[in-house]
């Protein structure tokens, strides 16, 4: 293979069929020869582009991370900033621990990212002795900031290999970055804390990096890449990637063995092994090590964060597989990832994406050189994830997130050749000329369709949730300015006693609000409905199909056709001589279709807590979007003063 200057950045371009892959020079003519002198010459600006383009995604997904104001999933917090929030301030920290935390479910490398990061940054805000409320601000913004590093490096390596398939005189390359830019989903997603964010990042670079010269013709010296220092380090960096991946999340091993298998097996059609025997003694070594060294990585973060031995990939497998509670979290349709998942992934660019995918897998190789190899792959690979993971009861779009910037590189050519027009041979102006656009008509509803759904998804969908804790934050800092401790090693961490009441009471579905990652203070004292799965009963047992959890009861409709009442009655506040137990909070937090419970349980005639002094008034409301899928999220999310504490917030909605 011939090599490329270094200052490129970027491993060496294998040419494509000029009549597959627009604006590619075919080698052995005079503008070949051109076109490689010119690269010569121009390395060092290559080299630039390189730095401007990581550059302009990191700015822009920094941008993206502060638009980003509305609630998801409960799994971005709960799942990560959670447990790193205990990481970082301790045990007494209130951090909310979900069960699979309990019984090491979940790999600690995820949250221990954000962990070490909240731990360094706090430290040197106590160090330069900022204001604490401007150290909370921080410290909710930072995980953001930090994930959006990782989403503009998923970005910057689907770019990467679009340019190692397609070659770097084509237009491919640049599709695949604008389809990844501009897909909605990616600005409404990428940026947040989920596993699967950072397992797409972990999968696309280590395809970036994996040795796709495997899939070269036996006649060039296939497998002799394989020998060269450059390309065991490229190998090396690959498989330390792709590990930690499975780490995350166990079912990137999907993705993997594929590869692997059909790297091993070139889907050629031809039966000769793709390797020789040292390459391949050379490739399962490879495995072996950086296998080995990732698992000892994550086993020694488990021991420290645990406190003893624990492997959750193999938890994790057990409560899911075995005791089968993912079901207890929804049962999807077989052909969900189909009908649902790919086309939210990829949106307005679904037509491009199935187009390239099922080219790349249908058409037969016509190519001396690895890309459609590659390309037949990767198809292959999507293709076997889907239909593995669409076995499992339990489904989520973001299950499949890490296909998606395969689907962009697949869809990329298509996406170009659709929406320009490239200038003719025979134009004396050929080699110069920018390529046209076509379909403008079609273009600019794409692009508006796209603006408009990522507008609206980060900007309104939801965003009650995050703005109600920032207004229980606020409030707590303006009624506690005594409290104010982050750490143990605040100075007003002595104070904290001094605040004992229930600050706020949520009675909204399990998970609806983030929790201590943005109400910061371990003084600020809340309390949530709670939704534990059955853990101790056995599969279809009579047990576990009758097993409420905390949330249920609560929205449990009595038999007069009203839910609430009953559990605030015999739960929440249970009778106990002549009152009633249970603390009772300054501010219950609730969508708004529970103000007519909270009336019945408090203000009633008849009402059951009528003497406990409760006198509510709406403090504070936000609106949740334009619609709903759940009906219990419906409306407004709304505060309300119960009146029991001096100093409440003085507005009124």
């Amino acid at each position: 293979m011939e090599s490329k200057p270094a200052a490129e950045g970027l491993r060496a371009r294998r040419k494509a069929d000029p009549n597959t892959v627009p604006n590619v020079v075919p080698l052995g003519t005079t503008a070949a020869a051109d076109e490689k002198k010119a690269r010569q010459v121009h390395a060092q600006v290559a080299a630039a582009q390189v730095r401007d383009v990581l550059s302009l995604l990191l700015l822009f997904r920094f941008i993206n991370s502060l638009c980003l104001r509305t609630f998801f999933q409960p799994d971005e917090y709960f799942q990560a900033l959670e447990p790193a929030w205990r990481m970082a301030f301790g045990s007494e920290s209130g951090a909310w621990l979900t069960w699979e935390w309990q019984h090491q479910l979940r790999s600690s490398l995820h949250p221990a990212i954000f962990g070490l990061v909240y731990k360094a940054v706090d430290s040197l805000m106590s160090f330069l002795h900022l204001f604490v409320p401007f150290r909370a601000f921080i410290l909710v913004a930072l995980p953001g900031t930090l994930q959006s590093v990782f989403a503009a490096l998923a970005e910057f390596y689907t770019w990467k290999l679009a340019m190692d398939i397609y070659g770097k005189e084509s237009n491919a390359p640049w599709a695949a970055l604008w389809m990844t830019v501009l897909n909605p989903w990616q600005w409404y997603c990428s940026t947040r804390t989920f596993s699967n964010s950072l397992e797409t990042t972990l999968t696309i670079a280590a395809l970036a990096y994996w040795p796709w010269a495997l899939f070269r013709d036996e006649k060039a010296g296939s497998g002799l890449s394989l020998l060269q220092k450059h390309t065991v380090t490229s190998l090396r960096i690959s498989l330390v990637l792709a590990a930690i991946a499975v780490l995350l999340r166990a079912t990137n091993l999907i993705i993997w063995l594929g590869v692997l298998s059909l790297s091993l097996l070139r889907p050629t059609g031809k039966s000769k092994p793709a390797l020789g025997t040292s390459c391949l003694i050379v490739l399962i070594r490879e495995i072996l090590i950086c296998g080995a060294a990732v698992l000892a990585l994550s086993l020694a973060s488990d021991r420290l964060y645990f406190g003893f031995w624990t492997f959750p990939p193999y938890k994790w497998l057990y409560f899911n597989l075995s005791q089968a509670l993912a079901v207890f979290y929804g049962r999807m349709p077989w052909h969900y990832y189909l009908s649902q998942g790919v086309p939210l992934l990829t949106t307005t660019f679904l037509p491009f994406c199935v187009i390239g995918l099922w080219k790349a897998f249908s058409s037969p190789q016509k190519l001396p050189n690895s890309q459609s190899s590659v390309l037949r792959t990767l198809s292959l690979v999507s293709a076997g994830m889907i239909l593995l993971l669409s076995l499992i009861s339990h489904k989520e779009v973001r299950f499949i997130y890490p296909l998606l910037p395969i689907f962009h590189i697949a869809g990329a050519p298509y996406i170009t050749s659709f929406f320009t027009k490239e200038p003719t041979a025979s134009s004396p102006q050929s080699t110069s000329s920018p390529v046209s656009l076509r379909h403008k008509h079609t273009l600019a509803y794409i692009l508006s369709i796209n603006l408009f759904l990522a507008g609206y998804l980060s900007l309104f969908h939801q965003s009650a949730p995050l703005s109600v804790v920032e207004f229980l934050r606020t409030d707590f800092e303006r009624l506690h300015p005594n409290v104010l401790a982050i750490s143990n090693h605040d100075n007003h961490s002595k104070n904290v006693s001094d605040s004992t009441e229930l600050f706020a009471l949520f009675l909204t579905p399990c998970h609806s609000t983030p929790w201590r990652s943005h109400l910061v203070y371990p003084a600020l004292r809340a309390r949530a409905l709670t939704c534990e799965p059955p853990l101790n009963t056995a599969p279809g047992s009579a047990e576990r199909n009758a097993y409420l959890d905390e949330a249920d009861r609560f929205y449990l409709a009595a038999p007069d056709g009203e839910y609430g009442v009953r559990f605030l009655a015999e739960e929440m506040w249970p009778a106990k001589g002549n009152g009633r137990a249970g603390e009772i909070p300054r501010y219950i937090v609730g969508f708004e279709g529970v103000e007519g419970v909270l009336k019945r349980f408090f203000e009633g005639e008849d009402a059951p807590g009528k003497d406990m002094g409760v006198k509510l008034r709406r403090v504070w409301a936000a609106r949740n979007g334009w619609f709903n899928e759940d009906w219990r999220r419906r409306g407004s999310l709304v505060v309300w003063d119960t009146g029991v504490y001096e100093g409440s917030y003085g507005g009124g909605f």
